[in-house]
């Protein structure tokens, strides 16, 4: 009988105090080991509740090194070759976990897997909008894998077959508008910085028409008017993101010829 393999995690962790436990607990009945990093920046209690699970959890504290270089540096700390990436806003759903349960034992010739997530605005899952499946790599052979270097929306770059898994995690992205706005200013200028660095230009019909067709593109070719006003406000949003994002830009690439 074939060996079964066995699973770590990895969870990057900051001022998740509200989050936290349950994106820890929904992992205990599928992955063997549970690597937490939490900022050492966090204010709240997010290093209190992971150190609850002392018994469960391998858990470090650290200085934010950049999205990338943090999950590289969390990948080294786990224990088993195949590795599941989740943020501490997501949650494996129990359907997903019996299918990470069986690939254990019966894993297909694939190196990694991408996983559907249903994201969670303002309380409701936005099942349109182009936000779903939004499928990302999330379990992965660790020596088949790299984290890729971006300012915001790190990837990985896989080198071999990639399957996908049947079932979804569940993400708790933006529980309300505050929330989303404190992410806001920090995203949108991080983006800016990447345009920047891609040599990308910025013009006034840009700056106009970018954010517009956002919305549109979201609000009636997405479906996201499906959403209901959950879906309208995200349209709204993510087209002033569009709009904040390439202003950025231009204020970067015109700083000191300003008058």
């Amino acid at each position: 009988m074939t060996e079964k393999i066995k699973i770590s995690s990895i969870v990057i962790a900051k001022n998740e105090e509200r989050n936290i436990k349950a994106c820890i607990e929904n992992q205990l009945n599928c992955i063997d080991d549970i690597v937490v990093i939490v900022d050492s920046k966090s204010d709240d209690k997010t290093l209190d509740i992971v150190k609850s699970f002392a018994d469960k959890v391998n858990w470090e504290v650290t200085d934010w090194m950049g999205f990338a270089k943090t999950k590289i540096f969390a990948v080294d700390k786990t224990k088993h070759d195949w590795v599941f990436w989740i943020d501490a806003d997501e949650v494996i759903r129990p359907e997903l976990a019996d299918e990470i349960n069986f690939l254990k034992s019966d894993l297909p010739d694939v190196v990694a897997f991408s996983v559907a997530r249903r994201a969670y605005f303002l309380g409701k899952w936005i099942k349109h909008s182009g936000w779903y499946p939004a499928r990302a790599i999330r379990l992965f052979n660790k020596h088949k894998a790299k984290f890729v270097e971006r300012e915001v929306h790190e990837h990985l770059e896989i080198d071999g077959k990639i399957g996908k898994l049947k079932n979804d995690i569940d993400h708790f992205t933006d529980p309300d508008i505050h929330h989303y706005l404190e992410k806001f200013n920090r995203y949108t200028t991080l983006a800016a910085l990447e345009l920047k660095t891609k040599n990308r230009s910025v013009s006034f019909l840009g700056l106009l028409f970018r954010p517009i067709f956002m919305f549109i593109k979201m609000y009636f070719l997405k479906l996201g008017f499906l959403d209901g006003m959950q879906g309208f406000i995200l349209a709204c949003f993510s087209s002033s993101y569009v709009f904040t994002k390439y202003s950025k830009l231009w204020e970067l690439k015109n700083k000191g010829n300003v008058k």
